[in-house]
C-alpha cells in the first residue's frame, strides 16, 4: 500500500470505527443486560431457569427476520439511514424492557427487541465493504467487534450499581432496563447526521482520497466478480461454503451466547459474593478477550490466512469451558477457564468475517452477510434456552456447559474441512 492509500485509509479509520465502536457497545449492551437483570428478575416474577433462557434467547428469533433484508437495504439504499431507523426503534423498545410482569409480557418485548435491532450487524458488515479493502478487512471488523468484549467489560460495574438502587418503588433490574436503552435512541439519531455512505461524498476526505480509495474498491470488486461464475441470490446462499460458514457460526454463536447470558448465574453460585461483586467478577472474562480478539484480527491481516485462525479459536474456547467443569471446585480456575473460552469465541469473529467477502463475489456477499448472521444469531437462542433447560433439569449447570464445549469444538471442525478459494 502507497503512502497516500495509507494515510487515505487511517483518516477513514479514525473517523467511522470508533463510532460504530460505541454504536455496538450500546447494541449489545441492550441485547445482553438482561443476563444481569436476570440476578433479580427471576426471584421477583419467578422465573424458572428454563423460563428465562427461553425469553433471553427468544431475541434472536426476532433478529433473525431482518438480518437478509437488512443487510440488502445497507447495498442497494443506505446503511446510514437503515442503521439509524433501526437504533431508534429499539431504543424505545429496550427501555419498555424495565416494565415488564409477565413470562408472556417478557418473551414478547425480547422478541420485538430482537426484530428491531435486526439488520443493525449486517448492516454495519456491509457498511465497512464500502470503505475498506480486503486485506484490512479483519482488523476493521476486530475493532469494530472489540465492543462486545468492551460492553460486558464496561456494562457490568454499571448494571452491579444500577441494580442496587430503587427508585419509585421498582427495584434495580427495571432501572438497569429502562436507563440502557436511551444511548440507542441517541445514537440512531447521531448516526444519521455523522455517517457518510460511500466514500465518493464524503465531503470530510480531500477530492484526491475519495477518487482514490473509490477507484481502489471498485477494482476489488471487478476482480471478485470475474473470479466468479455468475449465480443468483438464491444459488449464492445454496453454496457448500456458505452453508459451511452459516452452521460453524451458529455453533460457535450457541457457546458464546450460552456464556454471555449465564455467566452472571453461575458466578452468583460462588459463596460470599454481593450482586455488585458479582457483576465485577463476570467482567473479567470480557477484559481478557479484548486484547486477545485484536491481536487475532491483526495477525490474520498481516500473513492473509483466516480459516485456521478462527478453527483455532473455536478449540480454544472449546478447551476453556472444558476446564471450568474439571476444576469446577476452585472459583479461581473457572473463572480462568471462562477467559479462555470468552477469549476464543471473540478471536473467532475478525478472520471468520473475513471469509465470506474472500469467498463470494461482491454482488452476493451482501445476502451471504445476512443468511450466514440468520443462521448463527439462532444459536442466540439455542445457547441460553438450552443451558436454562439443562439446569432445571439436572439442577447444576455442568451438562450445559458441556452442552457449550460440544458446540464449539463442532464449529472448528467445520471449519477445518472448508477449502478455501
Amino acid at each position: 500500500m502507497s503512502r497516500p492509500e495509507l494515510v487515505t485509509q487511517r483518516k477513514i479509520a479514525r473517523r467511522l470505527l470508533p463510532f460504530l465502536f460505541l454504536l455496538y457497545v450500546t447494541a449489545f449492551v441492550d441485547r445482553v443486560n438482561v443476563s444481569f437483570a436476570g440476578l433479580q428478575m427471576t426471584h421477583e416474577l419467578n422465573f424458572s431457569n428454563e423460563v428465562f433462557g427461553f425469553g433471553a434467547g427468544i431475541f434472536f428469533f426476532g433478529y433473525c427476520l431482518l438480518e437478509i433484508p437488512g443487510a440488502m437495504l445497507a447495498q442497494a439504499w443506505s446503511a446510514r439511514k437503515w442503521i439509524a431507523g433501526i437504533m431508534v426503534g429499539w431504543g424505545i423498545l429496550a427501555t419498555l424492557t424495565g416494565l415488564i410482569h409477565s413470562a408472556t409480557q417478557f418473551n414478547i418485548i425480547r422478541f420485538l427487541l430482537g426484530l428491531a435491532e435486526g439488520g443493525f450487524f449486517p448492516a454495519v458488515v456491509v457498511y465497512l465493504t464500502h470503505w475498506f479493502r480486503q486485506e484490512e478487512s479483519a482488523k476493521a471488523i476486530a475493532m469494530f467487534m472489540a465492543a462486545i468484549p468492551v460492553a460486558n467489560a464496561a456494562g457490568a460495574p454499571i448494571a452491579g450499581f444500577l441494580l442496587r438502587i430503587e427508585w419509585l418503588g421498582m427495584r434495580g433490574w427495571r432501572w438497569l432496563l429502562i436507563l440502557e436503552g436511551v444511548p440507542a435512541l441517541l445514537g440512531g439519531i447521531a448516526a444519521l447526521f455523522y455517517l457518510t455512505d460511500w466514500p465518493k461524498d464524503a465531503r470530510w476526505l480531500a477530492p484526491a482520497e475519495r477518487e482514490g480509495i473509490t477507484s481502489e474498491l471498485q477494482r476489488e470488486a471487478r476482480d471478485k466478480d470475474a473470479a466468479h461464475s455468475p449465480m443468483s441470490v438464491f444459488g449464492a446462499l445454496r453454496q457448500p461454503v456458505v452453508l459451511a460458514l452459516a452452521f460453524s457460526y451458529f455453533l460457535i454463536n450457541t457457546s458464546g451466547y450460552g456464556l454471555v447470558i449465564w455467566l452472571p448465574k453461575m458466578v452468583q453460585k460462588f459463596p460470599g459474593l454481593s450482586t455488585f461483586q458479582v457483576s465485577l467478577v463476570s467482567a473479567i472474562p470480557n477484559l481478557c478477550a479484548i486484547p486477545a480478539m485484536l491481536l487475532t484480527g491483526w495477525h490474520s491481516d498481516k500473513t492473509g490466512e483466516r480459516k485456521w485462525h478462527a478453527a483455532f479459536a473455536a478449540f480454544a474456547a472449546a478447551a476453556g469451558f472444558a476446564l471450568s467443569q474439571v476444576f469446577g471446585g476452585h472459583p479461581v480456575i473457572v473463572m480462568a477457564s471462562f477467559s479462555l473460552a470468552a477469549i476464543g469465541i471473540m478471536s473467532f469473529y475478525p478472520p471468520f468475517w473475513a471469509l465470506p467477502t474472500r469467498m463470494l463475489s461482491a454482488r452476493y456477499a451482501a445476502a451471504s452477510f445476512g443468511f450466514i448472521n440468520l443462521i448463527a444469531n439462532l444459536g442466540g437462542f439455542a445457547g441460553p434456552y438450552m443451558v436454562g433447560f439443562l439446569t432445571d433439569r439436572t439442577g447444576t449447570y455442568v451438562a450445559g456447559v458441556l452442552l457449550l464445549v460440544t458446540t464449539a469444538v463442532l464449529s472448528s471442525v467445520v471449519l477445518m474441512f472448508l477449502r478455501e478459494r
